[in-house]
């Protein structure tokens, strides 16, 4: 049977065994929930695939080009599996173990290997998707779950490349949270997808106030990190760094961004600073020199870095404090340009339109800020900024990140979507879940990725529709995913967006044959586990009023079947007329449900796959169990799918009258912007 050209495989970082039908697995990319090498071919295969397969093989033989022969498989590799057989060492004289060897190893995975541009890393930063968390402190909910490192370890071995933490006011007595004990809330439920969180979350007393965070008594109480204003348990600051220290690059030795939510004071900060140093060193990196105003490159064409240029370093993403400069190192801007063209009147643009209006600004930014100088320093290529619009000074700076949440990207999504998008082909900028999300559940990072938004923070905790996405989109990388072609800072002119008018002609179909090893729901019989398959399409579709994308549009479901080893009887699931899509921002989601008579059906196993990694013809799908770790369980499927790739667009949201083109708002103005204040922003 077709075996890859490739004899070795890395096991636990040694390369042990050559078995030539298995893909060679390199410890550093195999980040990901829980991954193991153990589950990468299927040691035993159980009566009900056995026979399938036998099944499979004697139909093959009897059509024309026998697979027994190199030119028959060679037509069957590239017809069905579309695979390439000049890939593959083929032989004459196959036999039905070669053939069964071949659909169980690796190489008949669902989830075929990364595209060869997930694995460049020489592109600017700003060119990426990096995998991040969003309170990773947080074991639990929003509101009283558990503060703990465990949380920044579990995320980093994942591959988690952006990790969030919230800094207070460190406490004189730290066995309790400003003098209230957290045992009333030390048996609360992690609620997980499929489970009710009004049933399964306890919810703390009503006459229970929420206490509010201590500011710092004395001087040896150092930071602690904590949910601000919740009754969460707090852990030192000095810990979480260390945490952060020893498993940042376990991985990947890709660089790893620190989000910091700065709720200290200045004493506070100084300490911060001090740990971190402590903590972080030799990670962290140098300061930069932005162009001076005598200098001939222009703002347009100033990068960050590229990952591969930042190899084992940390980056401090904190609020940018300009440093007070001396006066004749604040020159004002130059004179209005007078070729700018006036913006319509949906723009959320607002530059100064004149000298005076320019000092204003600068001498508002100039305002003392909360964040020390010394803190505001780390934050060298990654420093946040409060976004006000897209005309700001600070947006033209090629340091700065936005982070917004999720409602109020939407709500810019549906005033400026094209100043959006072109922002973020440039400059960083992340998302985080809206505040009402107390159980700790998800947005949908996907319909972020679309906007190109870099960094998409999740509740890492919960495993939801959007942990199986994130899973989807970075499976079996090291958490930087390469935007694109469209996405990115030096887009090909030719593939800049455009909206998508025609229909779209794109078609899957799903063939579930059978399955065995599937996971069977706690305290259940296996004579009573009826297992049946959820199928979902996540595409891009049209996008409500409010910004939100449409659901429920591409979901069917197989009949349920019996047992831990169901048949499904080749039963087939069809989505047709799909919207032009971008393979690289789409996903299918499989889902194995427990078929309840008279309760809520719940989700006892899952899978979900990158469009653009989805394995054509005969496959096995590998299957997660409900908390995330994988499984020996798998489904055979025939897969078969014609996509109508999209040209990139801007997706416009209905009843909106801004047009698809993105306005001239950033090229235009950089240069004189940065003229009058890139000395500013010069670490001194």
């Amino acid at each position: 049977m077709p075996k890859p050209k490739q004899t070795t495989i890395w096991v636990d970082g040694d390369a042990r065994s050559k078995l030539p039908w298995l893909k060679p697995v390199d410890p550093k990319t195999t980040s990901g929930r829980n991954k193991s090498v153990d589950f990468v071919c299927i040691p035993q295969v159980k009566d009900i695939l056995l026979n399938y397969i036998h099944k499979l093989w004697e139909e093959f033989q009897s059509q024309s080009g026998s697979l027994s022969r190199e030119d028959g498989l060679r037509a069957w590799m590239a017809a069905v599996q579309k695979e390439r057989p000049e890939e593959y060492l083929i032989r004459n004289d196959e036999t039905f173990e070669d053939f069964k060897q071949y659909l169980t190893s690796e190489w008949a995975n669902a989830l075929k290997d990364s595209p060869p541009d997930d694995r460049l890393y020489d592109h600017p930063m700003t060119d990426y998707f990096i995998s991040s968390s969003h309170n990773t402190y947080l074991i639990g909910n929003q509101l009283y779950g558990h503060s703990t490192t465990d949380g920044y370890k579990m995320a980093l071995l994942s591959g988690c490349r952006c990790v969030e933490i919230d800094v207070w006011d460190g406490q004189v007595c730290t066995t309790s949270f400003s003098g209230l004990s957290t045992d009333l809330f030390e048996t609360q439920e992690h609620t997980d997808l499929g489970q009710n969180p009004k049933t399964n979350t306890k919810t703390p007393p009503d006459e229970l106030e929420r206490p509010k965070p201590r500011k710092a008594v004395t001087s040896s109480a150092e930071p602690i990190v904590l949910h601000g204003y919740t009754a969460t348990r707090m852990v030192p600051f000095r810990d979480v760094c260390d945490t952060i220290r020893n498993y940042a690059f376990v991985s990947s030795e890709l660089p790893v961004i620190v989000s910091l939510e700065v709720h200290t004071n200045s004493e506070q900060q100084q300490l911060m600073v001090d740990i971190m140093h402590e903590s972080f060193k030799g990670m962290l990196c140098d300061p930069i020199d932005l162009p001076d105003d005598k200098g001939n490159s222009k703002p347009t064409n100033l990068e960050l870095p590229s990952p591969s240029a930042l190899l084992r370093k940390i980056l401090i993403k904190v609020k940018y404090s300009p440093p007070k400069p001396e006066p004749e190192d604040a020159p004002l801007p130059g004179p209005a340009d007078p070729e700018r063209k006036e913006t319509d009147e949906n723009a959320v643009t607002c530059l100064p339109d004149s000298d005076d209006e320019a000092a204003k600004v600068i001498r508002k930014l100039e305002k003392p800020s909360k964040i020390i100088d010394a803190l505001s320093q780390m934050g060298v290529y990654t420093r946040s900024c409060h976004f006000k619009s897209f005309g700001q000074i600070e947006a033209a700076l090629p340091t700065h990140v936005f982070s917004l949440s999720e409602t109020a990207l939407l709500q810019i999504h549906k005033a400026d979507p094209g100043s959006l998008f072109k922002h973020n082909q440039k400059f960083f900028m992340r998302a985080f879940p809206r505040g009402l999300r107390i159980s700790s559940s998800n947005l949908d990072p996907a319909l972020f990725w679309r906007l190109g938004v870099q960094m998409v923070a999740l509740n890492w905790q919960t495993l939801d529709a959007g942990i199986m996405l994130n899973e989807a989109m970075f499976s079996n990388t090291e958490g930087w995913i390469l935007k694109p072609e469209g996405y990115r800072r030096h887009s090909v002119p030719s593939q800049a967006p455009q909206v998508e008018t025609s229909p779209g002609t794109s078609r899957l179909s799903v063939e579930f044959l059978a399955g065995q090893d599937i996971p069977t729901p706690k305290g259940v019989e296996d004579s009573k586990f009826h297992p049946y398959v959820k199928c979902e399409l996540h595409v891009e579709s049209d996008l409500t009023t409010d910004g939100r994308a449409k659901d429920g549009e591409y979901k069917q479901s197989t009949k349920p079947s019996s047992g831990c080893d169901p048949d499904f009887k080749r039963e087939v699931l069809r989505f047709d007329n799909i919207p032009a899509l971008t393979p690289a921002l789409s996903f299918v989601r499989f889902k194995v449900m427990q078929d309840e008579r008279f309760a809520r059906d719940d989700m006892v196993a899952w899978a979900c796959i990158r469009l653009d990694r989805l394995g054509s013809g005969y496959r096995f799908v590998h299957l997660f169990d409900s908390k995330g770790m994988q499984t020996k369980g798998v489904i055979l499927v025939r897969i078969d799918y014609s996509w109508k790739v999209k040209g990139i667009a801007v997706p416009v949201p209905k009843g909106s009258n801004v047009a698809g083109s993105p306005k001239k708002h950033l090229a235009d103005r950089e240069h004189k912007i940065l003229h009058g204040f890139q000395r500013k922003l010069t670490p001194q």
